[in-house]
């Protein structure tokens, strides 16, 4: 069947306008990726942590391969990896969306804190679950904003000294960074807890086994269930408080769904680029993060073909005990220089 020169003009058009759109998209999408990689890696180019500082250092064997900031360890040479990035997530103990608060001490504890690490060496993703107890350095400030003093405390509490929102991460970024003796954080993202039932069911939900009775649910150890609305809420947020390491078993929880979830949404990705931004979109009266949407675009990006297993979650190792009618955990300082030496450096061949 013949097809009119008309029709044919009219066809052209719509071709050329559909190809112009799609164009146009791509050089979009291309502008905000390099720009969101020049601003992440702009963020901690030229940092390195002090694991040289450490009393676990063992004495120096310069050579010709030596840098700054290198460290030896079991007879192994050590260099820490400047391109991988690393972002802090926290979950907050708040139900509503985030307001900015007056007050500085009301900011609200981070009841979950992970780093993320994303490697573009060997292109995986690890994380690291750290125990909201955590004994650490911590800034206290007064009702006013006013510092008081650097005191030994959990490490959840430093979110409450702040305004709930910037401020707040900041002073928690820089907590764990000193923590993990002074490691570069590429950027943060605290999410009040309101928003699980949300990015929950925005995957469909997250199937696994339950690996503890839940409070306020119907769900029982070793129930298999796909968790949906506020079960996934009560899941990764309720603990009992009269259970000896309660918040521990509670990471482990979180831990679990982390990795399932995370699989969820790297399955999705590879078919679809955009659904960060569209879980960044649903998040955002409830989040506060340094992350801008062209960093979201460009990490999209990069992550579609990393690998991520349960082999690359690790947490920390140490002892639990009572503080002040509270739990506190202390990290062994050994154990934790090796998992950063396992994570964020590499060998360096002699």
């Amino acid at each position: 069947m013949k097809v009119s020169r008309r029709i044919r003009r009219v066809l052209f058009r719509i071709i050329l306008t559909v190809l112009i759109i799609v164009c146009v998209g791509a050089m979009v999408l291309l502008g905000l990726t390099l720009s969101g990689k020049r601003r992440l890696e702009s963020r901690t180019k030229g940092n390195t942590p002090i694991l040289h500082q450490s009393e676990l250092i063992e004495t120096e064997t310069v050579d010709d391969n030596w840098q700054e900031g290198d460290v030896r360890y079991q007879g192994v040479h050590y260099r820490y990896n400047e391109d991988i990035m690393t972002f802090l997530f926290m979950g907050i103990d708040k139900m509503e969306e985030v307001e900015p608060v007056e007050s500085g001490i009301d900011g609200g504890q981070a009841d979950a804190i992970f780093l993320l690490v994303l490697d573009p060496h060997a292109r995986e993703i690890s994380v690291v679950g750290v125990n909201r107890d955590t004994m650490t350095d911590v800034d206290v400030y007064n009702q006013q904003g006013e510092f008081i003093a650097t005191d030994t405390l959990q490490l959840c509490l430093q979110h409450g000294y702040g305004d709930g929102a910037e401020l707040s991460c900041e002073r928690t970024v820089s907590a764990v960074s000193k923590l993990f003796y002074d490691l570069p954080i590429s950027g943060y993202c605290s999410v009040n807890m309101g928003a699980i039932p949300l990015i929950n069911d925005a995957v469909g939900g997250v199937r696994l086994t339950a690996l503890e009775d839940v409070s306020e649910s119907d769900i029982r150890q070793g129930d298999e269930v796909l968790l949906k609305g506020m079960d996934a809420y009560y899941y990764l947020r309720n603990r009992d408080i009269t259970v000896d390491e309660s918040a521990r078993m509670r990471l482990e929880r979180q831990k679990q769904y982390l990795s399932v979830y995370a699989e969820t949404v790297m399955a999705s990705l590879k078919a679809n680029l955009t659904l960060p931004v569209g879980l960044y979109h649903i998040l955002e009266k409830y989040m506060v993060t340094d992350v801008t949407l062209d960093e979201v675009s460009y990490l999209a990006t990069q992550v579609a073909n990393y690998k991520f297993d349960q082999e690359h979650i690790y947490t920390l190792e140490g002892r639990t005990e009572m503080v002040n009618l509270h739990e506190g955990f202390y990290p062994d300082e050994t154990a934790l220089y090796e998992l950063i030496l396992n994570v964020f450096y590499e060998e360096v061949e002699e």
